[in-house]
């Protein structure tokens, strides 16, 4: 599942970096830097929404909600079906004891 939905969000970003590339420019020349051909709208003339502005927003929407989802399947990470399972013990083998608390070593004295 986190596979398929990695390789659709990789699909989603390519194909939002075209339309975003295919767009034209909103009146980005010399004339426009210095007032020229301006209009009286704060960011230019409002045209109407084209299909790349459309399939920009919705390519938009899509990359949040596939980053969300990576996110949250990345978080439990993959479903294993021996993950965190000890191994199995051999036939007519029993359990290992605890380990008993280490004693401290009696004191050498030097060689005279």
């Amino acid at each position: 599942m986190y596979y398929v939905v990695a390789a659709v969000y990789v699909i989603v970003c390519f194909v939002l970096m075209v339309v975003i590339l295919l767009q034209q420019g909103k009146g980005g020349d010399i004339a426009s830097a210095f007032g020229g051909g301006s209009s009286q709208a704060a960011f230019g003339a409002r045209s109407g929404a084209t299909v790349l502005s459309r399939a920009t927003a919705v390519c938009a929407v899509l990359f949040i909600v596939g980053a969300l989802v990576l996110g949250i399947l990345g978080q439990r990470g993959p479903g294993s079906v021996v993950g965190g399972r000890a191994p199995p013990l051999p036939a007519g083998a029993t359990q290992p004891a605890a380990p008993a608390p280490a004693t401290p070593a009696p004191a050498q004295q030097p060689a005279k």
